[in-house]
């Protein structure tokens, strides 16, 4: 069985489902932001801080291709959808899942972006960053699953029904 890959805003859920996820059809799971901790010995933001957002989404698309699993959900950074070889890697050994969820729902998830360690350019705001990156994730996602107003184990559920 090949992967299920993970992508979407910080805060659509991608760790927690991909949990669940991995435990309902006995699948490992990876949790590329953690892979990433690992390897550099530093938290997300440190690395932003010391690289700059450009340094780290080069980190990231490494750590993205460096990632050999088979029947494995891989819950992705928020924005692995910039590193074109890391994606085209995900995609050669499994299904994008997209976890689509309004801004609203993604501002009210989020705490503090900077402690989250996502990259947010010089102005940029989260309206903005949700702008640029959504057509982004619609376009590497094999599928799309709208999240909005459904429980973990629901979201689940249509990963399952499509991948299955």
């Amino acid at each position: 069985m090949k992967n299920i890959i993970l992508i979407g805003m910080p805060g659509a859920g991608k760790s927690t489902v991909g949990v669940v996820l991995a435990k309902k059809l006995g699948y490992a799971f990876v949790d590329a932001d953690l892979v990433i901790q690992s390897r550099e010995g530093k938290l997300l933001h440190e690395i932003i801080s010391e690289r700059g957002v450009e340094g780290f989404w080069k980190v990231e698309e490494s750590v993205g291709e460096s990632i050999e699993a088979q029947r494995t959900v891989i819950a992705t950074g928020g924005s692995a959808v910039y590193g074109p070889k890391a994606m085209a890697h995900y995609k050669q050994g499994g299904t994008v899942i997209y976890l689509s969820l309004p801004l609203a729902g993604i501002r009210e998830r989020l705490g503090d972006l900077d402690e989250r360690g996502v990259t947010l350019r010089e102005g940029q705001d989260l309206a903005g960053l949700y702008e640029e990156r959504v057509p982004l994730y619609e376009k590497y996602a094999d599928y799309t699953v709208a999240c909005e107003g459904l429980s973990i184990r629901e979201i689940v559920e249509k990963i399952v029904k499509i991948t299955v």
